[in-house]
This record gives C-alpha cells, structure tokens and sequence, in this order.
C-alpha cells in the first residue's frame, strides 16, 4: 500500500474510534474489499493519469457509496474537503468509470464561464473540448451539494492532476489541492475534521 494512503487509513480508523463508532468502522473494514486487478486496469485505460495514491485506496476499498459488500449495502464516510461540514463518500471503480462524462454534461456552462456571479478557480480550464476529470467523491448529501474531481486538464495557471471541489448553492467551482496526495496530506494536517460524532450518528 502507498505510504500516504496507509498513513490516511490509519488515521481515519482512529478519527471513528475517537468519535464513538468503532463499532462502525470495525464492521466497514470486516465486510469491505479492494478492486480487482480487472477493475483497476478498467481504469487505468479511462484514466491513464490516474494517480497511485488513488489506486491504492482503490486496492483497500472500491467504494464506500451504496457499494455491495458480502450482501450488504454500504454507505460509509471515508473522504472529506475544504468544507469540513460535509464527509464524502468514495466512488467505486465502476461509478469512476460510468461517470466519466459528467463534467461535461452538467458542467459545460460553468466551464466556458457563462454565468458571472459562479466563481470558478482560474486554474481551471475553460476550454470543455479539453476537459478530463475523474469524478472520485460525492458528498454526504448523494453528491449533490458537493463533489471532488481529479483535473487531468487544467488551464496554463494550474496543475495537472490537481482536486476540484464543486459546491452547490451557491455555486463554485474551486482547486482544493495540486495532486491527490496532496489532497490527502490535507485531510491527515486538519485531523479528520469531517469526521464528527454528531455527523456518524
């Protein structure tokens, strides 16, 4: 596993025991299970950027929204951002995929900055020809108060493989991180501030 991604697992593991539900992450982690070596060569074809990190928590968990474990469904928190309010789900390989075109169908307007008062990171493209995301994270509001995408295709300004965060109501569109790691080494400094007792109950 990547130093960062086991570094951020057993830090989140600690968050839920800290916040009264280890009960709940002791289950998560017995019924759980990692991408298969198919899943994950699936995605590297779609995204041949894909960072490491991501597909070593991919290795760990294929999602944590309304994913199939042993008969189960599970719906666990595992991602947050800079909106510390809301946890995130993690999406599996397959919703990574099947989402691969959302940007585009929904975002298409925003992207060529068709509407002033949406703030939109100068580091994005505006260019929607160009446009590669990887939809990676939905909110815990079914992802549609916020989502996290990995920006394969950034303007001049910003960097390849950089996490946009899109929040709904009001609108933007914002870089939270220059890389995926990054993004992790974030969520590890501000201490899992997602993860909250009031939120897990």
């Amino acid at each position: 596993m990547n130093t960062t991604v086991e570094k951020y697992i057993i830090g989140l593991k600690q968050a839920y025991f800290d916040n009264n539900s280890k009960e709940s992450w002791e289950h998560f982690e017995k019924i759980k299970d990692g991408a298969s070596k198919e899943d994950i060569k699936k995605l590297k074809q779609v995204y041949k950027d894909i960072p490491d990190e991501l597909i070593s928590m991919m290795e760990y968990v294929d999602g944590t929204y309304w994913r199939e474990y042993a008969g189960e469904k599970v719906i666990f928190y595992f991602l947050g951002s800079d909106v510390y309010e809301y946890p995130y789900y993690l999406l599996s390989s397959k919703q990574m995929i099947e989402n691969q075109n959302l940007a585009i169908k929904y975002y298409s307007d925003y992207i060529e900055r068709k509407y002033e008062e949406v703030p939109i990171d100068d580091k994005i493209t505006n260019e929607v020809d160009k446009i590669k995301w990887l939809h990676f994270s939905d909110c815990m509001n079914n992802g549609g108060t916020s989502q996290l995408f990995i920006d394969f295709s950034p303007s001049t300004n910003g960097k390849k493989g950089q996490i946009i965060r899109f929040l709904h109501d009001p609108d933007e569109f914002k870089v939270i991180a220059d890389s995926f790691e990054t993004y992790l080494k974030k969520l590890i400094d501000n201490e899992y501030n997602f993860i909250e007792e009031d939120i897990l109950d």
